[in-house]
């Protein structure tokens, strides 16, 4: 991602010292034609941003339509195309490998990978939070953790964004968390014992103070989930376009093979948060739907305790 940041559109060796050099002077070039070096950063920034074009290689930029639905603005924008890519990476991808698993009774390949992370999720995420009842929701667990996974690699690409750099992406995964979550716990406890947590078994006259506190907690936990996902995989960009700016803020390729150097560092952690983020994300959606599916069965040891 930072090389294509720094020699997008220019026709430039990258592998010479010059390449830096004339990267370099080039943007101060551009800083003194637009107002400084402000305008620099706006540019790098812009290809972390949400915005209402995309860049496709040998193309340039591409604008998206804009409409409205009923007063609302439904316009696309490019955090939404990358979703929608890679929406249907996963469909194609793993309708393909759901398919030769099924002819295959020893998976090869890309087949064999994609089982690794089934296994993983369900051997190591859902069934340790859940226990065996879980295993209903995997299929939505693995949902979560693929397309997540998918949204992150491709910010990583070339031209690329990832859409859970987005808090209204990562919103909208939390929402469908608390949803599910609240399903499962009604599911498992059922309806009366479900509103009978929330006054946290306290004496009556406390009940105005629990259950706010108890209501407040119910959304706490997805909010959590969204601020995290969004704040790791923007976090980590940024990082990126900080230690490509140095060559810009110094105006010398005496930094240019240090800020390329950490920045390279960073990538490579960025690959591997790429796919914590994604694991993250699921483990605490699958405890948190674990916890209230086990309330139930907790109660009903006690009362045969007694």
């Amino acid at each position: 991602m930072f090389s294509w940041i720094l020699f997008s559109d220019k026709n430039i060796d990258h592998g010479s010292i010059d390449t830096v050099h004339a990267v370099v002077d080039t943007a101060a070039h551009a800083a003194g034609e637009h107002g400084g070096k402000e305008n620099v950063f706006t540019e790098l920034l812009h290809h972390i941003k949400d915005g209402s074009e995309i860049e496709l290689p040998f193309i340039g930029h591409v604008h998206l339509p804009h409409f409205h639905v009923f007063g609302i603005d439904m316009s696309v924008t490019k955090h939404v195309v990358f979703l929608w890519l890679a929406a249907i990476i996963l469909i194609v991808a793993l309708s393909i490998v759901a398919r030769k698993n099924l002819k295959n009774k020893v998976p090869r390949g890309f087949g064999n990978l994609i089982e690794v992370f089934v296994m993983f999720v369900r051997d190591e995420i859902v069934i340790p939070n859940m226990g065996k009842g879980g295993l209903k929701y995997l299929p939505y667990l693995l949902t979560n953790f693929f397309f997540i996974l998918a949204m992150n690699l491709l910010g990583l690409f070339p031209y690329g964004a990832s859409a859970t750099a987005n808090v209204s992406v990562t919103a909208g995964l939390a929402i469908i968390a608390f949803l599910m979550i609240q399903i499962s716990a009604i599911r498992a406890q059922g309806f009366g014992h479900y509103l009978g947590h929330l006054t946290g078994g306290v004496h009556w006259a406390l009940w105005p103070i629990m259950i706010p506190i108890e209501v407040l907690g119910l959304f706490t936990k997805p909010f959590a989930l969204c601020i995290r996902l969004f704040a790791n995989m923007t976090g980590g960009h940024i990082v990126i376009l900080a230690l490509i700016g140095l060559i810009f803020v110094f105006k010398t390729i005496v930094v240019a093979p240090i800020s390329i150097a950490f920045a390279l560092g960073i990538y490579m952690l960025e690959l591997f948060v790429a796919f914590l983020q994604a694991y993250i994300f699921t483990m605490l959606t699958s405890l948190f739907m674990g916890l209230g599916m086990q309330t139930e069965s907790h109660g009903s040891e006690q009362g045969h305790g007694h």
